[in-house]
């Protein structure tokens, strides 16, 4: 059984992953807080 070596690992597709997840969370936590300022905004 070969030995495992810290840091050879391909991890380009993960970061791409995380980097998506991220981009998307923060653009979700965006709309949320224009939708809910719009919302308070109607009803005064």
């Amino acid at each position: 059984m070969s030995e495992h070596e810290h840091g050879s690992m391909d991890i380009k597709e993960q970061e791409k992953t995380f980097d998506g997840f991220v981009k998307f969370t923060t653009y979700t936590v965006i709309g949320i807080l224009v939708f809910l300022v719009l919302l308070a905004m109607i009803n005064g």
